[in-house]
């Protein structure tokens, strides 16, 4: 069971991948239609990516064992909380507010890339990470390079991606569902 999960996961994440391609062409040659077309859903489809992400690393740490190091410990102090709090955003439809959360996956995904880095022995891994399981160690490796600082990095660019697209323009002040509307 943890083999197909870690799998799916893996594959989840090439998926996010994708989707960060195919948000980033279609938001630079139809902008207008790219927010229109999403509007109202943008904090869901945020909240699905960093409850997914949440509930991934949980399961990674909690079920299949993998010991979590300092590097995925300061990537979930970014993730965790926006799982609560864009469901709370997104219940009430207060794309107002997004714009304060937008630091959390600036800053995850920052420290992402430097595990990233870490893990592939880029720069030197620091004293800190070589307690415990370490920063180098890669408990998953799928498709050649989806390890979990991948994994992270792809919830943190399409959390940016979607915070961005919620972020209300000078017409909109608050979004209402279609169905509201």
């Amino acid at each position: 069971m943890t083999h197909g999960v870690v799998s799916a996961l893996a594959v989840l994440g090439v998926v996010g991948q994708a989707l960060v391609v195919l948000l980033a062409v279609a938001w630079l040659v139809a902008r207008d239609a790219v927010r229109r077309l999403l509007w109202g859903y943008e904090l869901w489809a945020a909240f699905v990516v960093a409850a997914v992400a949440t509930g991934g690393s949980l399961f990674l740490s909690q079920v299949a064992g993998f010991v979590p190091c300092e590097m995925c410990w300061f990537q979930r102090i970014c993730m965790y909380p926006l799982s609560l709090l864009l469901l709370f955003l997104a219940a009430h439809g207060d794309n107002r507010a997004a714009r304060y959360l937008v630091p959390f996956p600036v800053i995850g995904g920052a420290v992402s890339v430097y595990h990233i880095l870490i893990e592939n022995h880029v720069v030197a891994t620091p004293a800190a990470c070589e307690v415990g399981a370490g920063c180098t160690v890669k408990w998953i490796d799928y498709f050649g390079y989806m390890t979990i600082p991948t994994l992270a990095l792809t919830a943190f660019v399409l959390l940016i991606g979607f915070l961005a697209l919620s972020l209300p323009g000078r017409a909109e002040a608050v979004a209402t569902l279609p169905a509201d509307g």
